[in-house]
C-alpha cells in the first residue's frame, strides 16, 4: 500500500516542498506508524549531512561524501530525478496514490518549484520529470484541473513554452518563425509535449464557453506559440508527429473566436496564401490530417481532432474555408470513379463517411459539408448519395430542403468543369459517378409477364415487412425518416394467401388448388 510518507518522501527528494501543514499533520501520524528504524533509513537516503551540504544516494554510486562541489550537485540532481521517475510511476499506477496526492496538496508545491523554475529562466534536468508529473495529476484528478487553471495555469505554461522554444515576437500575436532555424533538440521537444498535454487537461472544459475580454487576450497569446510549434521542425518524425498531435489537440479546446490569431499574420513571406492571407498554418494542418488519414490507426484518438479543427475553422473562416476546398473539393474532372474510390484526400474522407466508429463518419461528414457550405445538392455532388445520407438522416435533410445553417456563407457559387458539364445528365446520384449502360432485366417480357413480376416482387417485399425483416421506412416533412406503418393497410387473410400463392412454385399452386 501507499503511504503519505512515502509520497512525502519521494516528493521530498525530487524537490517539491509541500506546504508546512500537510507536513506537520503527516509527521504526527508517522510517527506511530513507522519504526525508528524505518525512519532512520528514510532519513539516510535523503537527508544525510555534511557541513551543512545535502549528499543523496544515487544509483550505481556509493554513499560517502565527494570532494567536489560541482560532482556533489550532480548526485542530488540525478537523486531528484530518479525520485520524481519513482513518484510519476507510482502516481500513474496507484489510485490511492492519487487522491493521497491531491489531499496532500503535492500540485500547489509541485507548482511553486515549477514557477520558480520557469521564472528564473534556468530549469534543471529533471523540469522534464516535474511537467511529466504535473500532466498526470491534472489528467487523474479533475479537482486538480481546476485548481491549475484557477492558479493561472495557462498563462504561465504559455511562459514555460516560450521559454522552451525561445521564441521572438513581431507584431501583436505573431511568432517569428525562421524557416532556417535547426529542428528542435529531443529534449526541449519532450518538454514542450509535456507541456501542451497539460494545457489541453485544463483547457479543454472551456471549449464552448464566451470568453471574456482578458481570458480571449491570454488564449489569443497562446494560439500564436502553437502556431509557431506547428510550423516547427524537429529531430525525428514520431517526434514531430506527436509534438504536432498535440498542439492540435489544445488548439481544439480552445475558444473558436481567438484561432483568427492562426491566420491573421503578415503574409509577406508566406508559402501558402488564399486571397491575400497567409495560409501557412492552415496548410500544416492539412499535410498532418493527411498523414493520419494515411497512418489509418486509432482513428478516433488521432484524427478526429484535427478534423474537428478544420471543421470549425473553415465554419467562422471564410479564407480558410476556401483554401481548404481547394485542396479537399477542387473543381470535379474524373466522374467515372466512384467518390470513396479517388485516391485524393476527398476519396480518404468519404470513405470515412461509412466508417465503423459513430464519431470518425460523424466528423468526416462534417467537414465535408462544411466546405460545401451545408448546400445538400453541392455535397451529394461530390460524395453521393449514398455516402451522403447518413448525415442528411441525421440533420432532417433527406427531403433536399436547405441547411439552418446556410444563410451564414457567401453566395459564391459552384465552378463546375467542362468535363462534369457534359457528363452531368448521365452521373448516378446514389453512387456519384457515371454508371455503365446496363442490360434491360424486362428485355423480352410481355406485359402480363412484367405484372406478374412486379406482383410477386411485391409479395416477397410485404412478407419481409410482416415478419420485421426489413421495415419500410419514408421520408417525413421534416426531413427525416420514420416508419411507413401508419400509412400502410394490413394485408387481409386473403390477400396473405395469394402472396403465399405467388411465392410457391407452379407445381406446388397446382397441388394447393386441388
Amino acid at each position: 500500500m501507499v503511504t503519505d510518507s512515502a509520497l512525502l518522501t519521494l516528493a521530498h527528494m525530487g524537490g517539491i516542498a509541500i506546504p508546512q501543514t500537510c507536513l506537520q499533520q503527516e509527521n504526527q501520524e508517522a510517527q506511530g506508524a513507522v519504526s525508528p528504524a524505518t525512519r532512520g533509513s528514510v532519513n539516510h537516503c535523503y537527508q544525510q549531512k555534511h557541513d551543512g551540504v545535502h549528499v543523496a544516494l544515487s544509483r550505481g554510486k556509493k554513499d560517502t561524501q565527494q570532494d567536489n562541489s560541482e560532482e556533489q550537485e550532480e548526485d542530488g540532481e540525478v537523486c531528484r530525478k530518479e525520485a520524481l521517475k519513482v513518484l510519476c510511476n507510482v502516481i500513474y499506477n496507484s489510485p490511492r496514490a492519487q487522491e493521497r496526492a491531491s489531499a496532500l496538496r503535492l500540485l500547489q508545491g509541485l507548482w511553486e518549484s515549477l514557477k520558480e523554475e520557469i521564472w528564473s529562466k534556468v530549469p534543471l534536468s529533471c523540469h522534464f520529470y516535474k511537467l511529466r508529473l504535473l500532466f498526470l495529476l491534472t489528467a487523474l484528478r479533475p479537482e486538480l484541473r481546476l485548481q491549475l487553471q484557477q492558479e493561472r495555469g495557462v498563462s504561465l505554461l504559455t511562459k514555460a513554452l516560450e521559454q522552451c522554444l525561445a521564441v521572438s515576437w513581431g507584431v501583436e500575436y505573431e511568432v517569428l518563425t525562421d524557416s532556417k532555424q535547426p529542428p528542435i533538440s529531443m529534449e526541449v521537444s519532450q518538454k514542450v509535449i509535456e507541456i501542451l498535454k497539460t494545457l489541453f487537461n485544463i483547457t479543454h472544459m472551456f471549449h464552448r464557453q464566451e470568453p471574456d475580454e482578458e481570458d480571449a487576450a491570454l488564449y489569443r497569446h497562446l494560439v500564436a506559440v502553437l502556431r509557431h510549434c506547428l510550423l516547427l521542425s524537429c529531430e525525428g518524425e514520431d517526434t514531430l508527429e506527436e509534438l504536432q498531435g498535440h498542439t492540435v489537440n489544445v488548439l481544439s479546446a480552445l475558444p473558436l473566436t481567438c484561432l483568427d490569431v492562426l491566420v491573421s499574420v503578415q503574409v509577406d513571406q508566406a508559402s501558402h496564401k488564399c486571397e491575400g492571407v497567409n495560409m501557412d498554418c492552415v496548410h500544416k494542418l492539412l499535410l498532418f490530417m493527411n498523414r493520419r488519414l494515411n497512418r489509418g490507426q486509432k482513428l478516433k484518438e488521432k484524427l478526429t481532432p484535427v478534423l474537428n479543427l478544420l471543421t470549425e475553422s473553415s465554419r467562422v473562416h471564410r479564407e480558410t474555408r476556401h483554401y481548404i476546398r481547394q485542396k479537399i473539393l477542387p473543381p470535379l474532372r474524373d466522374v467515372a470513379i466512384r467518390p470513396e474510390q479517388d485516391s485524393s484526400l476527398r476519396g480518404q474522407l468519404v470513405r470515412l463517411m461509412t466508417h465503423v466508429d459513430t464519431d470518425v463518419k460523424d466528423c468526416a461528414a462534417e467537414l465535408l459539408f462544411v466546405l460545401c457550405k451545408e448546400n445538400v445538392s453541392r455535397f451529394v455532388k461530390y460524395t453521393g448519395y449514398g455516402n451522403a445520407a447518413g448525415l442528411l438522416a441525421a440533420r432532417g435533410l433527406l427531403n433536399g430542403r436547405m441547411s439552418s445553417s446556410n444563410s451564414q456563407y457567401s453566395s459564391d457559387s459552384d465552378s463546375d468543369t467542362e468535363e462534369y458539364r457534359e457528363a452531368k445528365a448521365k452521373i448516378n446520384l446514389v453512387t456519384g459517378r457515371v454508371e455503365a449502360d446496363q442490360p434491360d432485366p424486362m428485355e423480352g417480357m410481355t406485359d402480363e409477364e412484367k405484372e406478374e413480376e412486379a406482383r410477386h416482387l411485391i409479395s416477397m417485399i410485404n412478407r419481409l415487412s410482416r415478419e420485421q425483416i426489413i421495415q419500410p421506412m419514408g421520408v417525413t416533412a421534416e426531413g427525416r425518416l420514420a416508419p411507413l406503418w401508419g400509412q400502410m393497410s394490413d394485408c387481409t387473410l386473403e390477400e396473405e394467401e395469394e402472396e403465399e400463392l405467388n411465392l410457391m412454385p407452379e407445381g406446388g399452386k397446382d397441388s394447393q388448388m386441388e
